[in-house]
């Protein structure tokens, strides 16, 4: 426009000139020629003007097209970026949706009777004695006591292995009502006993009793013979608490603590003992639930230096929500601690109550569910004459610390979304919707909290316990599961669980899977119930269970068949290994469960995982199972057929995985054997001192084979009893197992054949290896269980197939009773190296629980 309108005036111009010069026709000949040679000057000045305005046009044109691409490209960018920050919340929001379906825990088996009959319970296994209900913000109460060690006083509260405590744990616990734990630090035992009741007059749950009784093997020196507990409650919601009187006197049974909640209403707290204690007290006003040992050692420590006394000051925060009580008294004595809910109340017969739950009377309750339990334990596990008497405490113990490890937990995982190269818009993390998770754990002192792939396998125990119990776990866990059909394999829910796990392992990775155990489970409950094996109301229960829990199982199987398929058909591999790594000897398998069991030592998407594949065919063999007993038809259910015969189908798994030389299955993947880990000096910036470090060197180009390490994942077809009975295959298996080079030893199954190039190798400097030889009782369970099915099949190798169990079975109830009796615990793992001495965590009463059911000769209906 600029150009056009500086044209026109110039042409205006220009005329109005010629125009005057034409009008004055008298002027003289020299004028007309001064006007013709100006005439002249004017046209060659315009047609000077003239290339001069073309060039300019031009040139504006080309600025406005370039202003007006510009203008569109600023559009786009600001829309894509718009869209990507739209995209990733997007992403964000639907990894953190909940699966929009009923939850399960609605059911009305779960409400009522049910829901109140669990409400409290010994439900905070992280701590060496807990009490809670099953709300998100419940009162809790819990134990502490100074244990001494090579002359020092240490407080003990949180379950802690380097405490170094002789033994302890539940040897009884019916998962209900009734516990009974022994306790064992250095010369001092504690005996803690759980019971509840319900009585006229109580509040929604009942009320609740605990007995301490305090033993000393030595009373020595004069300083050594007085012991000190520590009994609090602590009320997560922040209502106040009220010490009952100035003087606090156990001999009547007097008022310790009241106050009040919604869920119970009124409550009272009393303390009654026969022996000679004395009692002090302390009141805090704190959120931080985590931090409760700190504070009452903090307060300790104050009094000590301030009055050169062990004991709290009998002083409180304003409007306190955690009392803290300390009874001291010489050993031996003996402490009740009565909890009654409902009070305020003139029906509420408080005193009765407290009565029932206190002395001679608590006694024999307690007697009496000690009866009971040994009565179910008989009957559930029919332990007579298929093992000794020490077996049967171990596994008395297993079963006890199986359902008092039980807990209850509430809180948001954080989730990690993975990270997008092209945007650094918002945060990496997002949190998971505030959940509630009610579950067994692997371990009180290292893992006190839900792992999904370990629930499976404590299930196949507790279910055989307590159907109602197994339904309701199960129910928790599949009403984690979001949008998608994804669970987050590790459940780190609260504060105090949190307090548990270094901050780097918190995040859950929505890619990621973990092996669906729970398949186990639910393919044992269906089997069972079509063989009778529960009562009418029972098999009712799970098949409305089953009913409701079926479309959220559909999701978690489609989760698992789209996310962790592989590139071929009907191959799946473990995602959220680590291509880029310098560090390792081989990629972890996390997600897989097994950790450092050598995989492909590049990962790719060509990875066929062989073990995973076996899980995909017991999940849609369950499907169809699940499916035939609710009497679905449709196609889905056809489908779910189809796919456990392809997925049993021996000669494309052979295709895909077995080694004709070797006779065993292995994984598929872009392999070489010549990585080692090699010592390089590192120089750190700004540090002038040259360090070392193991990393990671290939000595060889990969190439896409067979990965040729024998072990667990080796035996996932037999586990799964593809194998047919009359197959040579069959007997290269039994070869494997047997022999005594690769996984055979006189205490259960290596992990890892000694064969094997990484055979007790490390993966990293850090890393000591975990899944390369160790014994492991859960793979132990399956490869038994498979032992038994296949000795009972007609086929050549049945009579062999039942000598290696029986030899097995035999070896493996020998080394963990032989274990349990000289340190008072189950392990995490067994050393093959060194005569099966347990090793790793303590106690573990997840799957090294099982061997209960070896004694009992109960196994998965895989």
């Amino acid at each position: 426009m600029a150009g056009s309108s500086s044209h026109s005036r110039r042409t205006t111009r220009n005329r109005a000139k010629s125009s005057e010069n034409e009008e004055n026709e008298d002027s003289s000949i020299s004028n007309r020629n001064t006007t013709t040679t100006r005439n002249i000057k004017n046209r060659n000045q315009r047609t000077k003007n003239s290339d001069l305005i073309r060039i300019r046009s031009f040139d504006l044109k080309t600025l406005l097209g370039f202003c007006v691409l510009a203008f569109f490209v600023i559009v786009f960018v600001i829309y894509s970026l718009v869209i990507s920050v739209k995209e990733d919340e997007v992403r964000k929001l639907r990894v953190v949706t909940p699966f929009p379906a009923p939850r399960i825990m609605d059911l009305p088996q779960f409400q009522g009777e049910h829901k109140e009959s669990l409400y409290w319970g010994t439900y905070r296994p992280q701590v060496y004695f807990g009490v809670r209900a099953r709300t998100p913000q419940s009162l809790i109460a819990g134990l502490m006591w100074i244990g001494v060690k090579d002359g020092r006083y240490f407080l003990r509260h949180v379950c802690q292995d380097s405490d170094g405590l002789n033994t302890y744990g539940w040897t009884r616990h019916n998962g209900r009502d009734y516990g009974h734990q022994v306790i064992v630090d250095q010369d001092v035992t504690l005996t803690t006993s759980f019971l509840k009741s319900k009585e006229t007059g109580s509040g929604f749950g009942g009320d609740w009793a605990v007995r301490v009784d305090v033993q000393k093997e030595k009373l020595d020196e004069e300083i050594w013979r007085t012991g000190h507990l520590f009994f609090y409650l602590a009320d997560e919601e922040g209502n106040s608490l009220k010490v009952g009187r100035e003087r606090l006197d156990p001999r009547d049974g007097s008022l310790f603590a009241s106050s009040s909640r919604k869920d119970v209403g009124g409550w009272e707290l009393h303390l009654v003992s026969e022996d000679n204690v004395e009692i002090h007290y302390s009141g805090f006003k704190t959120p931080h639930m985590h931090n409760l040992t700190e504070l009452v050692e903090g307060t300790l420590g104050v009094q000590a230096r301030r009055t050169g006394l062990l004991q709290l000051p009998d002083v409180s925060d304003h409007s306190p929500n955690v009392l803290v009580f300390q009874i001291s008294a010489k050993f031996p004595f003996k402490t009740d601690f009565s909890f009654v809910s409902g009070t305020g109340l003139k029906s509420s017969r408080v005193e009765e109550r407290v009565k029932i739950l206190a002395g001679n009377l608590l006694s024999n309750q307690l007697s009496e569910k000690e009866k009971d339990f040994e009565e179910k334990y008989k009957r559930c596990f029919n332990l007579t004459d298929k093992v000794d008497s020490e077996s049967m405490i171990a596994g008395r113990a297993a079963v006890g610390n199986m359902l008092g490890g039980i807990g209850y937990f509430y809180g948001q995982s954080k989730i990690a979304l993975p990270r997008d190269s092209s945007s650094k818009i918002g945060d990496n993390f997002v949190p998971y919707w505030p959940a509630e998770l009610y579950t067994a754990v692997p371990s009180r002192s290292f893992f006190p909290r839900g792992f999904l792939w370990d629930e499976g396998f404590h299930q196949l125990l507790i279910w055989r316990w307590d159907i109602r119990i197994c339904l309701d776990i199960i129910g928790h866990w599949l009403d984690l599961m979001n949008i998608d059909g994804w669970i987050p394999r590790e459940q780190i829910l609260g504060s105090e669980a949190l307090s548990k796990v270094p901050e780097e392992f918190v995040p859950q990775h929505p890619t990621n899977a973990n092996p669906p155990t729970l398949f186990l489970v639910l393919h044992d409950l269906v089997r069972s119930t079509k063989r009778n094996t529960f009562t009418a109301s029972e098999s009712k229960e799970i098949s409305y269970f089953l009913d409701r829990a079926f479309t959220r199982l559909e999701a978690w199987f489609q989760w698992f068949n789209t996310t962790q398929a592989g590139k071929d058909v009907s191959s799946y591999y473990w995602h959220g290994r680590d291509k880029e790594t310098t560090r390792e000897l081989n990629p972890k398998s996390l997600s897989s469960g097994l950790d450092d069991y050598p995989r492909a030592s590049h990962p790719t998407e060509e990875e066929r995982h062989l073990d995973l594949r076996c899980w995909m065919l017991l999940a849609a063999d369950s499907m169809h199972s699940i499916s035939d007993l609710l009497g679905r038809k449709d196609n889905l259910a056809k489908n779910y057929k189809a796919m456990a015969e392809l997925l049993s189908n021996v000669d494309i798994l052979n295709q895909m995985h077995f080694d004709n030389v070797s006779g065993a299955y292995f994984d598929f993947g872009n392999h070489t054997e010549k990585v080692r880990l090699r010592w390089q000096e590192m120089r750190t910036s700004g540090n002038n001192y040259a360090g070392r470090e193991l990393v990671r060197e290939v000595l060889e180009k990969p190439n896409l084979r067979l990965v040729p390490h024998v072990g667990y994942v080796s035996l996932f077809p037999f586990i799964m009893r593809i194998i047919p009975p009359g197959s040579w295959i069959l007997e290269k298996q039994l070869d494997l197992i047997s022999n005594k080079s690769t996984l055979w030893t006189d205490y259960g199954l290596r992990s890892l054949a000694k064969t094997s190039s990484l055979y007790m190798k490390r993966n990293t400097e850090h890393d000591a290896p975990y899944w390369r030889g160790p014994i492991w009782m859960n793979m132990n369970y399956l490869i038994l269980s498979a032992l038994h099915h296949y000795s009972r099949e007609d086929g050549p190798y049945s009579m062999r197939a039942k000598s290696i169990y029986g030899e097995l079975r035999e070896n493996l109830i020998r080394n963990v009773v032989n274990n349990y009796v000289k340190t008072g615990y189950l392990w995490e793992q067994y050393d093959q190296k060194n005569k099966g001495k347990g090793k790793g965590a303590r106690p573990f009463t997840g799957w090294t629980a099982l061997v209960l059911l070896i004694m009992s000769e109960s196994f998965a209906e895989v």
